[in-house]
């Protein structure tokens, strides 16, 4: 068996020409992981659009289905910044389904990485930031749902804090949510998590693998989670535009190998999604989303998953 990955063409929606997400970069990165051999055909699955029933165990009904109609109020509409179309809705649904089947194939595989995934600031009744459905939210509740897990541990490391997952947690002691994120950045107003770690602006990756290796194996014995879910956003680079962190390609990789072989060697399974990464450099973004897979191609192996 080797290292699961999740990936579903309709990853890729169309966009206006300039816009400022890289919907591109899903596709790309599905092609540089079978180009340089990281990964082979075999070892992809690919999602199932989710029902809205799924999507509504965090979403309200009324959000779901304007946001699938279409007849979001244009302000809403505005706070996502993706404008909308019938094939950015199914991108976005099918996305969501990839973080579920991700999470299922780590609980059965101790390991498995999505190529999409980590919308982490959309709340129950309102997208933000270019999220529109919280996936990391919907995955935990359907495997509760399910009964496939009780504790959850959502160890979050794009660059921008996880404000949608902590508010939707927020009082729930069934999903810990640990947010290591650059302290002056989007978003204006930050939520609680269980466990927030504001970042000082131009960190370099020496201090911010400490920090890390600081909070993380005490975080894994003390929560003692079913499974941990984790946004691997790669908007800490130093050539990221929205980042304002330091972290070098050798730092981002590190990062990747330190959280999935800490996590792994303590026997805890990892779901992993791609999270931010806004760099104008097309080919160097997806090389660094390509990291975590890397990675999680080499740990899975050096621990015989």
């Amino acid at each position: 068996m080797e290292l699961p990955i999740i990936y579903h063409p309709d990853y890729i929606a169309p966009l206006p020409a300039g816009h400022r997400f890289p919907m591109p970069k899903f596709k790309q990165l599905y092609e540089l992981l079978l180009a340089e051999g990281v990964a082979q055909t075999g070892q992809f699955y690919t999602p199932k659009r989710p029902s809205s029933e799924l999507i509504e165990l965090v979403h309200t009904p009324e959000y779901v289905e304007a946001y699938c109609e279409g007849t979001l109020e244009p302000k809403a509409q505005r706070r996502i910044g993706l404008p909308w179309s019938p094939e950015l809705v199914n991108r976005t649904c099918v996305a969501v389904g990839g973080t579920i089947l991700t999470a299922q194939m780590a609980l059965s595989q101790g390991l498995a990485c999505n190529t999409a995934g980590g919308t982490h600031h959309a709340f129950p009744s309102y997208g933000s930031g270019f999220c529109i459905f919280n996936d990391l939210a919907i995955a935990c509740r359907v495997l509760q749902k399910l009964g496939l897990v009780q504790k959850v541990l959502i160890v979050d490391l794009d660059v921008h804090q996880g404000d949608g997952t902590a508010f939707i947690f927020q009082g729930d002691e069934s999903v810990f949510t640990f947010s290591m994120h650059c302290e002056v950045n989007f978003p204006g107003t930050k939520q609680v998590s269980d466990l927030d770690v504001p970042l000082t602006v131009g960190m370099e990756d020496d201090a911010y693998l400490q920090t890390l290796a600081h909070y993380l194996p005490d975080l894994l014995a003390d929560v003692q989670p079913d499974l941990v879910l984790y946004d691997a956003g790669v908007d800490p680079h130093i050539g990221d535009r929205l980042g304002k962190l330091a972290l070098s390609d050798t730092g981002i990789f590190r990062r990747e190998m330190q959280v999935l072989s800490t996590c792994v060697a303590a026997g805890y399974p990892v779901a992993c999604v791609i999270g931010g990464g806004y760099a104008d450099d097309m080919k160097s973004l997806v090389w660094r989303h390509s990291l975590l897979h890397r990675a999680a191609n080499q740990v899975y192996h050096q621990y015989r998953l």
